[in-house]
């Protein structure tokens, strides 16, 4: 199965939301009178238009429909209006049927998130430290044995640093990722300095020559400052061994959380310098809409996105395959 067939058939519930209601945006149509004869188009025109199709004239009240139907899949206020804006361009006082809508709707989409789809970067530098935040429960731990395997299958050498020292349920997934994999995790004792452990995980990477090193970390926000000062102490001490690390800082995103996605950016914008997001769970949730909500208003790099369990779930963001299935469009 493709992953664009997978991420269809499993973000079913955005793409119904979003679906079905383009479909009832179109339906609602007040009546019209008929066209004249003289305006219905020849069989070139049938087969290109598809005039088959049941049309509505795109106004005011459409577009209103438009945005609250945007909104419900949580892409936000302010991106709906947007998105609804530069649809209407070109189109407004235009009869269109609802495939039309739809492939205008996933065509801006597309355009809105083709910017900052881009995979995690891999530099010479030997190892590259990629230090992954977000809050306990977003998917974090999962998606860095997924990572580390995936880079492991492409023959990078990989070490994990189970930096979540307070959790031991994160730090035996990541054992269970590392042993499938025959990718090092390093622990250390329940409640233990994570800081320590990402130092000796970085003298254990360095030593083996190991391409990548990726440190998992607490996801407590209770008591932000102390999330803080944890994340502040770990790339403190990276940097007496590595100047320069940690190279990418990735903030996991669940998407089951909608609109609370945005004030996790916010927060760990501020705690941590996040350089890119990986969002999870996109399987789990109605509120597909959010990540496009993310893209319009933060521009961030979107590394991949995952729609299971299995290992082949996490993929690279591609725009084009995610704005078609949110839609609920055909390839």
């Amino acid at each position: 199965m493709s992953f664009f067939k997978k991420l269809k058939d499993r973000m079913f519930r955005s793409s119904d939301k979003i679906g079905e209601g383009l479909e009832a945006l179109v339906a609602e149509a007040p009546a019209a009178a008929p066209e004249p004869q003289a305006e219905k188009p020849g069989l070139l025109g049938r087969l290109i238009g598809r005039s088959d199709e049941p049309r509505r004239v795109l106004d005011d009240e459409m577009l209103e429909r438009l945005e609250e139907v945007l909104i419900q899949a949580d892409m936000g206020v302010e991106t709906a209006v947007r998105v609804t804006a530069n649809i209407a361009e070109g189109r407004f006082g235009k009869r269109i049927s609802t495939s039309e809508l739809r492939g205008a709707l996933a065509a801006e989409i597309a355009r809105i998130m083709e910017p900052v789809a881009r995979p995690l970067p891999l530099y010479p530098q030997k190892p590259q430290v990629v230090l992954v935040v977000g809050v306990n429960g977003s998917g974090k731990t999962t998606t860095i044995g997924k990572l580390a395997s995936q880079f492991k299958a492409a023959g990078k050498s990989v070490v994990i640093a189970a930096g979540d020292t307070f959790r031991a349920a994160a730090v035996e997934q990541l054992q269970v990722w590392g042993s499938r994999a025959g990718v090092p995790v390093l622990t250390a004792a329940e409640g233990s300095d994570p800081a320590s452990l990402a130092f000796d995980a970085l003298t254990r990477a360095q030593a083996d020559g190991a391409d990548l090193l990726m440190i998992d970390t607490a996801g407590r926000l209770q008591n932000r400052q102390d999330l803080m000062e944890e994340l502040a102490k770990i790339v403190r001490v990276l940097r007496k061994k590595d100047p320069s690390a940690p190279h990418n800082t990735i903030l996991v995103l669940d998407a089951t959380t909608g609109q609370n996605a945005i004030s996790q950016v916010e927060i760990f914008r501020k705690i941590a310098d996040v350089s890119g997001l990986v969002m999870t769970k996109l399987d789990g949730t109605a509120k597909g809409g959010v990540l496009v909500a993310l893209a319009d208003k933060f521009g961030l790099p979107i590394h991949a996105i995952g729609v299971g369990e299995q290992i082949d779930d996490l993929q690279p963001f591609d725009p084009q395959d995610f704005a078609r299935a949110l839609v609920g469009a055909d390839a």
